[in-house]
């Protein structure tokens, strides 16, 4: 009955070879360094009185097969726009609100090349990567149908691209063979009207129209100073604030008139 049972085991063991095998030989052929990484540069950025923008560059190593996209966003939220109409056929005046769910305030997408020609459109949608796939996440209402949507959802992109917090810049990574590696660099504005918060920096390697890699970082807006001061007392303490800001006004009205009348006026 001993032998028996060794002769099991060995049979057991005998028949496992071959899945064993397979499992190492995908371990040893799987390329060590087959990681994409992913490092913002400046990735804290603080508002006072003088800041007016900063520049954030992102950097990393990737295989050297791959195209490349980054993406910065902002967490999702609800955001409201009011709807502007004529009146009488004359006058544009506001005729309702649109409100706008699961849309972040800052978008900004760079690539190695054109997305829609290294990217398929299932796997756009499933990462949310472009206009389209962000039309298609966001929700928009009221709305009556799809090409009402689509016609809010273009204006809506065209009001935040021109506040510098939506982009899209293909053609923008500059990619550098490093022996059997690859190294990327973007460097980019960041617009001042970016608010204070976190920011999540996604960088994906494309291979044959779909996402093979993810890497990810992040950049942090903060307001330091009086500049934090105030954006408090305004949040906390609104009646002390309006108070406040009405004195500045007079007294910055007061000093101007002073320097207009010790100077006799102008002519």
């Amino acid at each position: 009955m001993k032998k028996l049972g060794v002769w099991s085991s060995e049979f057991g063991i005998t028949k496992l070879l071959p899945a064993i095998m397979i499992v190492l030989g995908l371990i040893v052929a799987r390329p060590a360094h087959a990681m994409l990484t992913a490092k913002a540069n400046h990735d804290h950025i603080t508002i006072d009185f003088f800041y007016h923008g900063s520049t954030v560059s992102i950097k990393g190593e990737a295989d050297p097969n791959v195209e490349l996209i980054i993406k910065i966003t902002s967490p999702e939220g609800h955001q409201v726009l009011k709807q502007k109409g004529k009146i009488g056929g004359m006058l544009w005046m506001n005729v309702g609100q649109l409100e706008f769910d699961k849309t972040p305030n800052f978008y900004g997408l760079y690539s190695s090349q054109k997305i829609e020609d290294i990217l398929s459109p299932e796997e756009m949608a499933k990462h949310v990567i472009g206009y389209p796939a962000l039309e298609k996440h966001v929700e928009i209402s009221p709305v009556r149908n799809d090409e009402e949507k689509a016609k809010w959802f273009e204006d809506f992109v065209k009001f935040k691209e021109e506040q510098k917090v939506y982009a899209y810049s293909p053609g923008t990574i500059t990619m550098t063979a490093k022996g059997d590696r690859q190294e990327y660099f973007i460097m980019t504005d960041w617009p001042y009207q970016a608010a204070p918060g976190d920011y999540r920096v996604a960088v994906y390697a494309v291979k044959n129209g779909k996402v093979v890699e993810q890497a990810e970082s992040k950049v942090n807006v903060e307001q330091v100073g009086v500049v934090k001061t105030l954006a408090t007392m305004a949040k906390d303490k609104a009646a002390l604030y309006g108070f406040l800001s009405i004195g500045i006004a007079l007294s910055a009205g007061f000093a101007v008139g002073m320097v207009f009348k010790k100077g006799g006026g102008s002519h």
